[in-house]
């Protein structure tokens, strides 16, 4: 089976990067369209996220598929909050059939963090079983129940990982048993705690986690000093140290500053033994990305045939 752009990318060893697109709340496919348009030749696939934040969004596997007509390798993202095993893996099915290969699997956020908050929370897997569930369907050409699939399913499995949250001794181990359940490429929580995260990153590397999956580290380039604050301060396990809150504090051009500090720290991170590549999450900020990866000498990217 053909693999894809990102698995081409990671499995050859080079510093792999991805971006990420977050749906409209509409069904207008230019937008979508428009804001892909920056990251095209820029990154090696991009994310589509999944009605983040339990807010209603045009369907991730829908823009997929918009994105791939385009060029554009998609890496949908499945959600367990919204779906039963059944509609999981039928989802996972028509995806790969519809040509995407990328999956990367969340537990999603509570529906009450969204716009319909008296939305039931289905939760029939987690992400772990989730993870599992793909490895199985594709491994094993089986379905979770046992029935055999009637043809070969190519899909390459994602997960994500915040070494940020507390207790942080657990995360290392909670990112031990997602590589365990299948994943073959982690993404993780935006990085700004640089020391926190090379300490994560010694952790990984002693239980050789970095040797069995190919690691991603998240990068959101700040756009102001307000987005800096609101995510230091209401953004559940993200970690934003003062000096950084300082730096775009005093700078004339916050938006300069912070592509600069997105920069700094992509060029930090590629000397991080066991680090794979970057996952750049410019929130409804995508046209900036191609700066960041020209500045940052993440380009050209590589090519395949």
């Amino acid at each position: 089976m053909s693999k894809s752009n990102l698995q081409k990318v990671l499995e050859s060893g080079a510093f792999a990067v991805t971006g990420e697109l977050g749906p409209p709340k509409s069904a207008e496919r230019e937008v979508i369209e428009h804001h892909a348009s920056y990251l095209n030749g820029k990154v090696d696939s991009v994310n589509i996220t999944d009605n983040q934040t339990a807010i209603v969004r045009t369907s991730s596997i829908a823009c997929g598929k918009i994105i791939l007509d385009m060029g554009i390798e998609p890496n949908i993202q499945i959600t367990c909050r919204d779906r039963n095993r059944i509609a999981i893996q039928s989802d996972v099915l028509g995806a790969a059939a519809l040509g995407i290969k990328n999956i990367l699997c969340l537990q999603g956020d509570h529906a009450t963090f969204g716009n319909e908050p008296q939305a039931k929370n289905v939760n029939d897997l987690d992400s772990i079983n989730l993870i599992s569930t793909l490895k199985k369907m594709r491994d094993e050409q089986e379905l979770l129940g046992g029935d055999k699939l009637e043809a070969p399913l190519n899909i390459y499995i994602g997960a994500v990982a915040n070494p940020f949250a507390d207790p942080f001794e657990y995360r290392v181990h909670r990112l031990a048993k997602k590589i365990e359940a299948g994943a073959d490429f982690i993404q993780t929580q935006a990085i700004f705690d640089m020391e926190r995260f090379e300490r994560w990153m010694e952790q990984v590397r002693a239980l050789g986690l970095h040797k069995k999956a190919h690691i991603m580290a998240g990068i959101i380039p700040l756009k102001s000093l307000g987005a800096a604050r609101y995510m230091k301060n209401n953004v559940s396990g993200m970690l934003i140290p003062d000096h950084i809150i300082d730096r775009l504090k005093g700078a004339k051009d916050k938006k300069a500053e912070g592509v600069k500090i997105a920069v700094e720290m992509i060029e930090h991170i590629k000397t991080i033994e066991g680090v794979a590549g970057v996952h750049i999450m410019a929130v409804a900020w995508e046209e900036i990305v191609p700066e960041i990866c020209e500045r940052a000498g993440l380009l050209p990217r590589p090519t395949f045939d």
